[in-house]
């Protein structure tokens, strides 16, 4: 069948992102029948299967009711386009910084079993050592084990210091992970300020001499910061939380075709032209509406 005016996507949203299409596909199609006439007719359409609505995430025309019906601002916030893209990217530092949480954590119980077991561990080399040496292997020359010999004569005290601050670190990296899994605005902001006071630390590390670790995890971290600063408009930049906000609403589908609304033609008597006069065809774009039943039953990667 085809589509004018009501139907039509608008220019700029019918070509949904493969991101999109995956969140879709695994999430599902997302339509809403907003009360504004207008409005509904350009998200809806007729087919000989039944009624279809176009999703708000992808664009989609999606046979079925609507998930959900009410006033065009009252509808659900869908992550589409650039944000859907954010959102990708700082769950993907959210898993990232739960790598983190679970590498400290098991650093933090490693610490503790060495405290407890200093006394056996010290008999042992005190035992094993002078054997091998009179064997001929010399494993008191390798520094692994003058590590080792050095981390014994430390006092039970300190190393309960290391292991206190490891689980501090480990705390730090979870809520990180929590935020920016949750995609909290609070979360941005502590992930940013979080790991921005590491970063001195973590120069100084590299001045010592530069590692691949070292060097792959201040990379990572710089990367982080920067972006979150940027492209999060925290603190103020780049317009700060408005414009943080407007960004958001600019793409939702249903700001998109309310804009289109706002340009469409207007009648000579006042007011905008009414669907299917001949003003309004002349300006509309005729789009043929796909057959909605794949649309709605397809199975994405």
């Amino acid at each position: 069948m085809t589509a004018t005016d009501a139907g039509a996507p608008a220019r700029g949203v019918d070509r949904p992102s493969r991101w999109e299409l995956r969140t879709c596909g695994r999430k599902g199609h997302q339509t809403y029948a907003p009360h504004e006439s207008e409005l509904a007719q350009r998200l809806s359409g007729q087919t000989g299967a039944g009624q279809v609505w176009r999703c708000l995430r992808c664009g989609d025309f999606v046979l079925g009711a609507p998930h959900g019906a009410g006033p065009a601002d009252q509808a659900p916030l869908v992550l589409r386009g650039k944000a859907l893209r954010s959102a990708i990217i700082l769950r993907v530092l959210a898993a990232e910084r739960l790598v983190r949480t679970v590498l400290l954590a098991l650093a933090v119980y490693g610490v503790l079993r060495f405290r407890a077991s200093r006394g056996s561990i010290q008999a042992a080399l005190d035992r094993d050592l002078p054997a091998l040496r009179a064997a001929g292997i010399h494993l008191d020359q390798l520094a692994l084990v003058h590590e080792l010999q050095h981390a014994l004569t430390t006092q039970p005290s300190r190393l309960s210091l290391v292991a206190a601050l490891l689980a501090g670190y480990a705390a730090i990296e979870a809520v990180e992970a929590v935020g920016l899994w949750l995609l909290a605005r609070w979360g941005e902001y502590f992930a940013a300020v979080a790991t921005a006071v590491f970063l001195p630390l973590e120069v100084r590390e590299l001045a010592k001499g530069v590692t691949l670790t070292r060097a792959g995890a201040f990379t990572i971290n710089v990367a982080a910061v920067l972006y979150l600063l940027l492209a999060k408009h925290l603190f103020g930049l780049r317009g700060g939380r408005a414009a943080y906000d407007s960004e958001r609403r600019g793409e939702q589908l249903l700001e998109v075709e309310r804009s289109a609304l706002g340009s469409a033609p207007q009648h000579p008597g006042g007011g905008r032209a009414p669907a299917g006069s001949t003003d309004d065809r002349a300006a509309a774009t005729t789009t043929t509406l796909p057959d909605p039943t794949p649309h709605s039953t397809r199975s994405l990667p």
